[in-house]
């Protein structure tokens, strides 16, 4: 298993420039910072979509849950809520909520009162209740709460007093508390949108957002800029910089360059094969083993992709270890299951799919596939996480794809029309993956491959085992995690068998940044953060 926590050399030059040993900076970039976006947000409430350039452009930034989890304590720590408690057998449970804490102020809103109850009930029935008023707002679509079934979990949320709410569900769940957690189930202003409502102007929700996150939007202009400026009556700690702006630049080797010339504070994803190479004292790289997945899926909802003895033949004409080397450079590993080796519920694959052109042939053939099928690949346009160059994978896919008599075109969009054509099915494969947004398996599982995520858009195998749904059922009914590890490594057992999508690599996670940013460190779950963001300059 290749070692993800060695250390980097940071030493970086991507290019030759002057560079002054005072690290003098221009008034709004002290007082500000920089961070170099790789897409634009498809919206700016992350209730509605599932995509991480949109949670790491809002869910943190903006917004707060009821809870939080703590990845060092491995707990669930109180946000919004100040306690909660479970009560009748797991099946409801009470959260007492903050009375000092402030919706932002913005030159489009000025909240008359504090979050209470009506906040949170609001928040929760949007996606929860298909006859609330603002659930239709911007198409109706909560793709995170249908794959996890949340809004199948939850019964009701009930107002206990100004303060107090109680979330009522239909039977206990193990992973209920996990997905509260999650950057999705953010709190909205109940206020906000009743101004909105009178004014005939609903979709302003998701357009000019009001949370009661460290930061108050500013601005948003596509394909260059957010801008954010910070909330000077948040709740708790908040940044030490006035000025946050997303610099939106999808090319990875224009936010090197940018972050080499001091245009940028902060870029994601830079890249690992130039790494090793830059030698700019001043910038420091840091990594995180994250829970990620690279998966190439099949659309199993067209021919001849329904067939599973297509989709094995496929998978073994993929030299998937050629690929993490030529991709990752040595900061992946290979994987063997949807969940990452570091997971408490993995198992290693029962069939390995190991590149066998010769048998990938004969399956083919089996099937009645011949020489000369034509067939799609999709690759994403942007990096992420868990894939730091999607269109030269397909390439390498398509080269291997060729041996075997298949012919492959590579297609690929702008991000979030790419998304969306990927919702509506469209592609015959896509290379895409996802990270977790918490510890639990099941985040892996539900959102990825259920049969409600079908629905959502979110399960791009367009897989859907009712066999499969009912073990993941049994998997949060019950709190025992010897009986949840057997269910799940049954779940990734049926998975290895059918194939809907073939996992390719797990990635590190990683973060270039100027040396003078503070407080600014990778989280292993969810989307990054600036709520602690500072600079540390020299005088």
């Amino acid at each position: 298993m290749i070692n993800l926590r060695a250390s980097l050399p940071i030493l970086l030059s991507l290019i030759s420039i002057g560079c002054s040993s005072e690290r003098e900076l221009p008034e709004p970039l002290q007082k500000g910072l920089v961070y170099c976006s790789e897409g634009n947000p498809e919206g700016f409430n992350p209730q509605r979509i599932t995509s991480g350039t949109t949670v790491d452009a809002t869910a943190a930034q903006l917004y707060d849950r009821l809870i939080d989890y703590d990845a060092s304590e491995q707990a669930f720590v109180p946000a919004l809520a100040t306690e909660w408690q479970a009560l009748d057998d797991g099946t409801r449970y009470r959260f007492k909520l903050r009375d000092d804490v402030a919706f932002h102020t913005t030159n489009f809103f000025t909240p008359s009162r504090n979050l209470n109850a009506d906040d949170v009930i609001f928040s929760f029935n949007r996606w929860l209740d298909s006859t609330a008023l603002y659930h239709p707002v911007g198409g109706g679509s909560y793709p995170f709460f249908t794959a996890t079934g949340l809004d199948r979990l939850i019964n009701r949320v009930v107002k206990v007093g100004p303060h107090t709410i109680d979330i009522v569900l239909n039977n206990a769940d193990s992973s209920f508390l996990a997905n509260l957690a999650t950057d999705f189930a953010v709190i909205l202003s109940a206020e906000y949108a009743h101004k909105l409502d009178i004014a005939n102007q609903p979709e302003l929700i998701d357009q000019q957002p009001i949370g009661t996150g460290p930061f108050r939007f500013e601005a948003y202009r596509k394909d260059y800029y957010i801008r954010y400026s910070r909330n000077p009556d948040y709740w708790r700690e908040g940044p030490d910089i006035e000025h946050l702006v997303y610099s939106i630049t999808p090319n990875a080797n224009k936010r090197m360059l940018k972050l080499v010339t001091g245009e940028c504070d902060v870029i994601p994803y830079p890249l690992v094969s130039k790494l090793r190479s830059l030698n700019q004292a001043q910038i420091e790289v840091k990594s995180e083993v994250s829970p990620n997945v690279s998966f190439w899926a099949f659309n199993t909802q067209k021919k001849p992709f329904d067939n599973p003895q297509v989709r094995q033949a496929l998978s073994y004409a993929i030299n998937r270890r050629a690929i993490i080397d030529a991709i990752y450079y040595g900061s992946a590993e290979q994987a063997e299951s949807v969940l990452p080796p570091t997971s408490w519920a993995f198992r290693e694959a029962q069939i390995n799919y190991q590149y066998d052109p010769e048998k990938a042939r004969a399956l083919l053939d089996e099937a009645g596939i011949t020489a000369g099928f034509e067939m799609t690949i999709w690759a994403m346009p942007v990096q992420r996480v868990y894939n730091p160059n999607a269109r030269r994978m397909a390439e390498l896919m398509q080269s291997d794809l060729a041996q075997v008599g298949i012919n492959v075109r590579i297609v690929s969009y702008e991000w979030n029309s790419f998304r969306r054509r990927l919702s509506r099915g469209e592609h015959d494969t896509a290379l895409i993956g996802w990270y977790a947004d918490n510890a639990d398996p099941d985040n892996f599982f539900r959102p990825l491959l259920s049969c409600a995520a079908v629905a959502t858009g979110s399960n791009r195998a367009n897989w859907c085992h009712p066999g499969f749904d009912q073990i993941l059922l049994q998997a949060i009914a019950t709190t025992d995690t010897a009986e949840r590890r057997q269910l799940y490594r049954s779940a990734q057992d049926l998975l290895n068998q059918q194939v809907p999508l073939l996992p390719i690599a797990h990635s590190m996670r990683y973060q270039a940044q100027q040396d003078f940013v503070t407080g600014v460190e990778l989280p292993p779950y969810g989307g990054i953060s600036f709520r602690r963001a500072g600079k540390e300059l020299a005088q």
